[in-house]
Formats: C-alpha cells, structure tokens, sequence
C-alpha cells in the first residue's frame, strides 16, 4: 500500500514504521493515525514480520503531538469520539498487538507522540529525546491512554507531575523513571533497536504473543492475569515451536521456531 503519512519497509522481519510528517514534526492527524492502523494490520496478517521498529522521520520528533487544528473546534461529543476512535483503531490496538512493537524515540515525544510510544511493549530513546504530556496547558486532558499508561509505567505520583505540570523531560530522566529500557546516541537508535529485535527474533513468536496476551492482561480491569498466565501456558503445550523449543534443548542443538 502507498502511504502519504509512512514510510513503511521490511527486512529480514523486522518492519519499520517511520511516521513521516517532518514539516509537522510527525504530529498525528486523523490520516496519519487511520494510515497507522492499516500498516499495522497488514503486519498482523504478514508472516514475514516478526518484529516492528516504530519511529518518527528526521532528527527533531518521533511525534510532537496531535494535530491541534482538526479538533479545536470540537464539541464535548465530538471529542469524547476523537478518544474512543484513535484508542480503537491505534494505541490499544498497538498495546494488544500480538507481534513485538518497539518505538525508537528520536527527538520529541509528546502528547499523542509521548501516548503512541507509551502503547508500544518497550521504548528506547535517543539522548537528545525530550518527552511529556503538556494536554492540561490546552485545556484538556490526555485522551489516547496517557493517564492510564504513564502511571503504570513511571507510578502514580510521577505521572500526576507531569501532566499536573505539563512539563517535559529528557532521555536520562525517563530512564530513571521507567518509561524508557534504554538512552542510546541518536545515531545509533536504531541500530539498537535492531540489536533488540535481532534477540526476540531468536525466540518463539507464538509464545512471545502468549506472553504479551498474559503480561497485558494483569492491566486489564476485571481480568485475573494469573488465570490468563496459566491459560497461555497450557496453549503453548500444543505448539509446534515448543516441541521445536523443548527439543533443541534436550539435544543441546539451536531451535528452528517455525512460528506454529
């Protein structure tokens, strides 16, 4: 598919979803969040990826924002809509993806920018990275998961701050703080990131989603995440990778994961 918003390319199973609206600072609009959705559900369907790299074009922004003009104009209805709509179709879609999601965030990452970033399973960050949730300097609130995840991410006091302050912070303070795993130099981002994907592509992507099932489900309102673990652990049982997985280990030889 051509994207006006993405560029999108493969290589050996890792995909790279690179937001690119320079000119914006790769702030989301609804096209570029509707372009989002439909890159990631090829990629559910593709089984040549294993593993995704989300990033932001330039050196500036992974994603400065939302794009603030398409909704100022919005009623209390119309923006309770704008939440639920991009919460389906992008960030909780992104947050239950069943194949690893990874954003490398380069420069900016704010409001929805900082919110996309959160809805993937980890981040790395690039030192010159500032992020934050400056929404309540506008008016309102974040409204594409930003109060759910930052808190669980970085607890709750921390994420009250910073929305409270609309403030930002750099790379080495979201360290500290758990919203990212690692702060590389901003050329090597990416390549590190490859060096992650490189290690999950090593393992068994059914069991990989298993987990992602099971580790989303301990967050997940009236949901009994240890249930969920043991579920997910029987089904593994009846897979083709862990009679793969089991028996390489037994013959002390590397497994060949067919992803079955």
């Amino acid at each position: 598919m051509d994207y006006k918003n993405l560029i999108v390319e493969i290589d050996d199973n890792i995909l790279y979803v690179t937001i690119n609206r320079p000119s914006k600072l790769n702030a989301l609009n609804k096209d570029t969040i509707a372009e989002l959705h439909e890159a990631f559900a090829d990629a559910k369907e593709d089984e040549e990826t294993k593993v995704i790299i989300l990033t932001g074009s330039g050196e500036k922004a992974f994603v400065a924002g939302a794009d603030i003009s398409e909704f100022s104009d919005f009623s209390p209805e119309e923006g309770k809509q704008l939440a639920a709509d991009g919460q389906a179709k992008l960030f909780d879609y992104v947050a239950n993806f069943p194949k690893p999601v990874i954003a490398a965030i380069n420069g900016f990452a704010l409001g929805g920018g900082l919110e996309l970033a959160m809805s993937a399973h980890f981040r790395i960050a690039s030192d010159n990275a500032k992020m934050g949730l400056p929404e309540v300097s506008l008016g309102v609130i974040p409204g594409y998961g930003g109060t759910q995840r930052l808190p669980q991410l970085v607890g709750k006091g921390r994420a009250m701050e910073m929305i409270m302050t609309a403030g930002m912070i750099d790379a080495n303070q979201a360290l500290r703080y758990n919203l990212v795993n690692h702060v590389t130099a901003q050329d090597e981002l990416i390549e590190f990131a490859e060096s992650m994907a490189a290690k999950i592509l090593k393992n068994s992507s059914v069991a990989i989603s298993a987990a992602i099932r099971a580790i989303n489900a301990n967050y997940e309102a009236g949901v009994n995440g240890f249930e969920t673990e043991i579920e997910e652990f029987g089904r593994c049982f009846g897979t083709e990778d862990f009679e793969e997985g089991t028996s390489a280990f037994l013959n002390k030889r590397k497994a060949n994961f067919p992803g079955k």
